[in-house]
């Protein structure tokens, strides 16, 4: 399978903005795109069986691109809430922090600090919102990125992978002791 390239999410002066998605998450830290981009066909199957879609449905380039997985792009009423308001981020809408976005944040652990990713990004734009939060996901051995759910990184096995498993251990631990 062929990779599509797009701007790392690491760049200083173009990081890529289809990686910020409406609800606050960091789509640069997400498994089915790290598998996405490094063609890992046998993840990604493995996301399209769990998420009961196709391979080519599972596939996904971040929440702003033009390909993203359909477990995001069908399942997720923040992002269709968003476009219709004509506004870029769930921080931006006057009823914000809505009933589904809070719903939303207490269903999964990666889902933590949307609420705070919301402020940063009126803080500092959504720029300097990517590379901060690509440095919460970067191995400080290797420099991979992980996943919040890749409790050692995935390319040199340190533990914990990142600084967002550093500081959520407990919650995504917690999390796998339910499956």
């Amino acid at each position: 399978m062929k990779s599509v390239k797009i701007s790392s999410p690491d760049s200083k002066r173009n990081p890529d903005v289809a990686l910020a998605a409406a609800c606050g998450l960091y789509c640069g830290s997400c498994g089915i795109y790290l598998a996405t981009q490094e063609s890992d066909t046998e993840k990604l199957l493995q996301y399209a069986i769990v998420l009961n879609q196709s391979f080519n449905d599972t596939l996904c380039d971040g929440c702003r691109a033009k390909r993203k997985s359909a477990h995001c792009s069908k399942s997720c009423p923040l992002i269709n809430c968003t476009l219709n308001k004509g506004i870029q981020f769930c921080g931006s809408c006057n009823e914000h922090p809505c009933k589904e976005l809070k719903e939303f944040q207490s269903e999964m652990p990666h889902r933590v600090e949307i609420l705070e990713s919301q402020n940063r990004l009126k803080e500092i734009g959504i720029r300097r919102w990517l590379i901060e939060m690509n440095g919460k996901f970067v191995c400080y051995w290797c420099n991979a990125v992980n996943s919040a759910y890749d409790i050692a990184c995935r390319k040199c096995e340190h533990t914990p992978s990142c600084d967002f498993v550093a500081m959520h251990m407990d919650i995504i631990e917690k999390h796998f002791s339910k499956e």
